[in-house]
């Protein structure tokens, strides 16, 4: 049998529908949707409040499905920020999935582009780094393709249901609930279990400062800064670890 026919079947039996991985990656992702929920609320609230019709957000959560980025362009939009500026926030802010897909990619660059497509679509922050933490290596593993989707698709039904919550609640909720304290304390509770590493902890730590010293500029462009500062920061620190080990290998 020639190596690339049995590559093939390989993957093939990867990407056979498995109800037992399909419900594990449910239940390793259950214990993130009450926070993807809450969070996905906080938005909801944010849009509307900024003075999006119900119609528009609605759109806006379909479409861009990313709550930072929708977050961080809202008070742009409300400050009638130039088109370029809301667009290159957007693109920052979400810079983090092209490393996503780096990661994803040796695992489904076999998979039609259509199907793709739609995974990276509805990707998220959790559910990447559950996938990759149960699954490091990209060689073909029955089961791997569904245990995918049984993370993706609840996280993104959960999304767009609780999105809509808010974008229903958003105009009875009063300022003083402090909504999007709790939406912020939801995400510190997921994200704060995922740096597991130094040169995570350095980029949150670099993040954090800039956004806090750049945070007088306009436009919200201290976060621009503060993400490419965190990015950049947990790069080289894990490109210095790497060249340490090797060293000492």
């Amino acid at each position: 049998m020639s190596p690339l026919r049995s590559a093939a079947e390989a993957h093939a039996r990867c990407d056979q529908h498995d109800p037992l991985a399909w419900r594990k990656g449910f239940r390793d992702g259950l214990p993130l949707l009450l926070g993807i929920g809450a969070w996905a609320v906080v938005v909801g609230v944010a849009m509307v409040k900024t003075g999006l019709t119900a119609w528009q957000a609605s759109g806006m959560t379909l479409l861009v499905y990313a709550g930072s980025a929708q977050l961080a362009s809202l008070p742009l939009m409300a400050a009638h920020a130039p088109l370029w500026v809301i667009f290159a926030t957007a693109l920052v802010v979400n810079l983090r999935f092209v490393i996503f897909s780096a990661l994803l990619a040796p695992h489904f660059a076999h998979l039609h582009w259509r199907q793709r497509f739609l995974l990276s679509f509805i990707a998220g922050d959790m559910t990447v780094a559950l996938y990759l933490q149960r699954y490091p290596d990209p060689s073909p593993v029955p089961g791997k393709l569904s245990y995918l989707k049984g993370l993706l698709y609840p996280n993104w039904v959960v999304w767009q249901l609780c999105c809509l919550v808010g974008i229903l609640l958003g105009s009875a909720v009063p300022a003083s609930w402090g909504l999007d304290f709790a939406g912020t304390l939801a995400i510190l509770c997921m994200t704060v279990p995922l740096v597991t590493s130094n040169a995570a902890l350095c980029g949150v730590a670099v993040a954090g400062a800039v956004a806090v010293i750049a945070d007088p500029l306009p436009y919200k462009l201290g976060l621009l800064l503060a993400v490419l500062g965190g990015m950049v920061t947990a790069m080289v620190v894990e490109e210095t670890n790497e060249k340490r080990k090797a060293r000492r290998g």
